[in-house]
């Protein structure tokens, strides 16, 4: 009985945790930061397993490009996610567009050949929002350094962080698993993997890196683009 209920605690106090500590998941995408002077352009490969609630898997994947020119601007493309075995090549949904020096973000949407504007409060962060220690570890949590390593021509430095759930009795542990490989040189993250034992996995690999300066067209507004109405950005 006391076991029952040791068990029941730690599963209460361990959610909890996992629910109050402020994380940002490698769902949250690979976020290119605005630097200027450090050039470049990429592909992202993005591998995404769902667990259904009947326990069967479904395998999505897409790939998008990202790029960042000497002032700083970011494009960063979004497409559909496609079966995971599919030979097509996914559709580009929308496209983000951001200035540093103007503070200003554009959201293009190619399919309604339409965009829109709007001026941000405050600039992104210079570093991805994920690559530092959460704080104190405890038997719930753990954060491993993965050390250094190169990874598309670029040296990384890997952290993985790991929180577990103890089940109730007679059942397994809900882990949660995420893990990033950060480039100093470029101050983006190369690698996400993300892994619920509940909900699935998702994993985000920078591909194809150069190192020079992309088209410059690709962060104007495209001719015949029609505007949508403005709003204010907020920062999150």
């Amino acid at each position: 009985m006391r076991r029952k209920l040791l068990t029941a605690v730690l599963s209460v106090m361990a959610l909890a945790l996992f629910l109050t500590v402020p994380r940002v998941s490698a769902q949250d995408d690979i976020f290119v930061t605005p630097i200027p002077n450090a050039p470049f352009s990429a592909v992202i490969n993005v591998e995404r397993s769902t667990i259904r609630k009947d326990g069967t898997v479904v395998n999505l994947k897409t790939m998008r490009a990202i790029h960042r020119d000497s002032h700083g601007r970011i494009y960063n493309e979004y497409r559909t996610l496609l079966p995971a075995s599919s030979s097509e090549t996914p559709q580009v949904t929308h496209i983000l567009l951001y200035d540093p020096q103007t503070r200003n973000s554009t959201t293009l949407f190619p399919p309604q050949h339409a965009y829109r504007s709007a001026t941000t409060r405050r600039p992104p962060a210079t570093t991805p929002p994920v690559f530092a220690s959460n704080g104190p570890q405890n038997e719930f949590t753990r954060e491993e350094d993965l050390g250094t390593q190169e990874m598309q021509g670029v040296a990384v430095h890997g952290l993985r962080y790991t929180q577990t759930i103890p089940g109730a009795e007679g059942s397994k542990d809900m882990v949660v698993t995420d893990e990033y490989w950060y480039s100093e040189d470029l101050r983006i993250n190369v690698v996400l993997k993300h892994n619920d034992s509940r909900t699935g996995s998702v994993t985000m690999t920078v591909t194809q890196i150069t190192r020079t300066d992309p088209d410059p067209s690709l962060f104007q507004i495209p001719d015949g683009y029609s505007a949508l109405q403005a709003a204010r950005m907020q920062q999150r």
